[in-house]
């Protein structure tokens, strides 16, 4: 098939290579003293099989024989192993990189009825991967499963790229207990700072109570220092209460993720 780094793995194209290859690595490995049935247990074939191909390997001068039991690989035996190994490497590489992501299947929320092998125009909603089958701009997947809208649907053989726009975090700093706690903050600011949301998060006791002071129902409680900002990667904004000595913490990471930000004065 012409595939370079397929045919570079010859050693995967012949049984008896194959063989020899595993025998080279246990000389080399366990060299000199190692006898023909620890080479046969460890690669799993008979000893007699073992026997037939270190005469091979002592003719090609791969290995020499230094008495009963005693193997040693010699240079062109290593120069052969590195060879055959490079060549596996590639194959490896190539099977990875290459031909598993070709193969790899993603999930999505379909927008629509999908069928089986329908191209469907992939988005980005409410964080979500969404398959559309009556749209095809843009980036564009294959169904690998049926689906009912609302559904989760399998998607691969991708082409283009994604839309995404990035969302924003609002971040309300909500006094620790000892400087007034929730009693500090406006219940009004508070209320205010979650109107264009589309998710509220809290960090901390008093940012709870800041919440409830202000009728808020937070979507996101706990592990948030983190969720704020995958919430954000996948373009939801965000209204996030978090107390004052874990805002340099929440602050902190948005700017590592280079997310956009502003920190919201809640005082009453």
């Amino acid at each position: 098939m012409g595939d370079e780094p397929a045919e570079r793995a010859a050693v995967l194209r012949s049984k008896r290579e194959a063989t020899q290859y595993q025998i080279l690595v246990q000389i080399a490995q366990h060299q000199p003293a190692v006898s023909q049935r620890e080479i046969a247990n460890a690669v799993g074939v008979t000893p007699q099989a073992v026997s037939n191909h270190l005469g091979e390997l002592i003719e090609s001068r791969f290995v020499e024989a230094e008495g009963r039991g005693r193997y040693k690989t010699t240079k062109e035996g290593v120069d052969w192993l590195i060879t055959r190994t490079d060549g596996l490497e590639a194959y490896v590489d190539h099977v990875a990189g290459e031909v598993i992501e070709q193969i790899e299947v993603e999930s999505a929320i379909a927008a629509a009825p999908i069928e089986e092998g329908d191209r469907v125009a992939m988005r980005m909603r409410a964080g979500y991967l969404r398959a559309d089958p009556d749209d095809s701009e843009g980036a564009t997947a294959v169904a690998v499963t049926d689906a009912a809208a609302g559904q989760d649907v399998g998607i691969t053989d991708f082409e283009g790229l994604v839309e995404l726009d990035p969302g924003t975090v609002t971040v309300g700093s909500v006094p620790v207990i000892r400087n007034g706690g929730s009693g500090a903050t406006d219940p009004t600011t508070v209320a205010a700072g979650a109107e264009s949301a589309a998710l509220v998060a809290v960090t901390g006791v008093e940012a709870v109570a800041a919440a409830r002071r202000a009728d808020l129902d937070p979507d996101i409680r706990f592990g948030t220092i983190e969720a704020v900002a995958e919430a954000a990667t996948r373009g939801l904004d965000v209204f996030a209460l978090v107390v004052a000595d874990r805002l340099s913490a929440q602050t902190d990471l948005l700017r590592e993720r280079e997310i956009d930000h502003e920190v919201l004065d809640l005082a009453a």
